[in-house]
């Protein structure tokens, strides 16, 4: 009954047409009136098939142009076009909850109608107020040995996952998924294969992964602004569980296919090309839409501050880590982990680079006996780097260097320590006891 009573309250007053004057490519072209002709406003277009649904992304003159979130298959001039002047809303609730939804928030897992929730939420929110927001929680443990104790995240902290294509980011997402402490997991799945939505939801998460979580998706076949729309929904998703004072981890696979979809958009609506294609909208959209994640505004009432774990993908184009996108994210963010398609080859996983990856957080939450083994931890492994050709070449000569031979004595336990399979799950006071009895430092970190 509620349900009924939400949608009949949505119902609008008046009900606003428009004409389809003309169809160029991607764009339909519509004219109307005014007040229902907005930048972002929804629209939905009658076809000899059905109906298709729009949205208004420019203007020539006061003629809007319009691009669909499906296919346009039988829509003809003169076609009636319903606006909808208000900015999208969705009203999630406790019951997406293991749910597998669109951008539209419609269940794609075929277990029936999903439950709204009271309070509309608008699609692309705003970012809370940067004086108006808590400051960061306390540490996260995030279930990997290598993240835990080299690039480690406070609670409400964002941080980018940047690798190449096939170097294994979707791994250790899936990692991440089922060994984070956090309260609920929001999984924005953007632009990915359609193959691989079903089997993370099935055998990544898994049945006790599933009942945390909510996953959101788009295949990489569905226009632009779907996916688009799917990334901002994964968002707005992340803020409704962040306001019931709930810590939420905020995944999203890739922020690259969302910069793509923006792309697509923006040049279809006449936008100028800027850097490699990429169009100023883009540009413009990655902060309002990476701002979104992080702690939630300060409560007046003196309850629990909710927060947003942010953990977003790049796609690097050609193992190029400076390219357009990965250089704007990576000035966005709070970090950054660099995985190397050369430590995948050698077969080591999570392939992350501990010594390209940052956390600008970590000087605040290491404890004073975990400062020291961290820092020798990445001299040694720094060591080894630096001199890497020459020990594989033969000619380097054993006793040259202190340092350098502790660093080649180390070499392998370190290796074994930084790898971790897909399905193990180590927690901090384990993770600096490993590291400590591996460097001879002393004991862990205390439980």
């Amino acid at each position: 009954m509620q349900t009924l009573i939400n949608r009949i309250e949505r119902l609008d007053d008046r009900v606003l047409e428009g004409r389809v004057c003309a169809l160029n490519g991607l764009l339909v072209e519509a004219e109307g009136p005014k007040a229902g002709l907005s930048l972002g406003a929804h629209a939905r277009i009658e076809t000899s098939q059905g109906s298709a649904e729009c949205e208004i992304v420019g203007f020539r003159g006061e003629t809007a142009l319009m691009m669909p979130f499906g296919p346009l298959e039988g829509v003809r001039p003169g076609a009636k076009v319903y606006l909808q002047p208000e900015a999208a809303r969705v009203r999630p609730s406790q019951a997406w909850l293991g749910r597998v939804l669109d951008g539209f928030g419609r269940p794609l897992d075929g277990q029936g109608s999903l439950h709204e929730g009271n309070h509309p939420y608008p699609l692309k929110g705003n970012p809370p107020s940067a004086h108006g927001r808590a400051r960061l929680g306390d540490r996260l443990d995030l279930g990997v040995r290598v993240l835990n104790g080299f690039v480690p995240m406070r609670r409400g902290q964002r941080l980018g996952i940047f690798a190449g294509s096939g170097v294994g980011k979707s791994v250790l997402m899936s990692m991440l998924a089922r060994a984070c402490d956090a309260d609920v997991i929001v999984i924005g799945l953007i632009g990915e294969r359609g193959r691989e939505a079903r089997e993370f939801v099935e055998d990544v998460l898994g049945p006790e992964g599933r009942k945390r979580s909510v996953v959101i998706t788009e295949t990489s076949d569905a226009p632009a602004l779907a996916r688009r729309q799917a990334a901002h929904l994964t968002l707005t998703t992340a803020e409704y569980f962040r306001d019931q004072g709930l810590d939420v981890l905020c995944l999203m696979d890739s922020v690259t296919r969302f910069a793509l979809a923006q792309r697509e958009i923006g040049l279809a609506a006449g936008e100028p090309p800027t850097t490699r294609g990429y169009t100023p909208s883009v540009f413009a959209e990655l902060p309002r839409l990476l701002e979104r994640a992080g702690p939630g505004p300060v409560r007046q009432d003196g309850g629990k501050t909710g927060t947003i774990t942010g953990l977003f993908t790049v796609l690097v184009d050609g193992d190029d880590h400076n390219e357009p996108i990965a250089d704007a994210v990576r000035g966005i963010l709070d970090g950054h982990v660099v995985m190397s398609r050369a430590i995948a080859e050698r077969g080591r996983y999570p392939a992350i680079d501990v010594l390209k990856s940052v956390s600008r957080t970590a000087p605040e939450v290491f404890d004073p006996e975990q400062r020291p083994l961290v820092a020798e931890a990445r001299k040694y492994l720094s060591s080894y780097a630096d001199m890497e050709e020459l020990i594989r070449l033969g000619a380097y000569t054993q006793g040259s260097n202190p340092v350098v031979d502790r660093a080649i004595a180390l070499n392998e336990p370190l290796e074994a320590f930084l790898g971790q399979q897909k399905d193990e799950a180590a927690d901090i006071p384990t993770t600096f006891a490993m590291l400590a009895e591996i460097l001879g430092g002393g004991k862990g970190e205390r439980s």
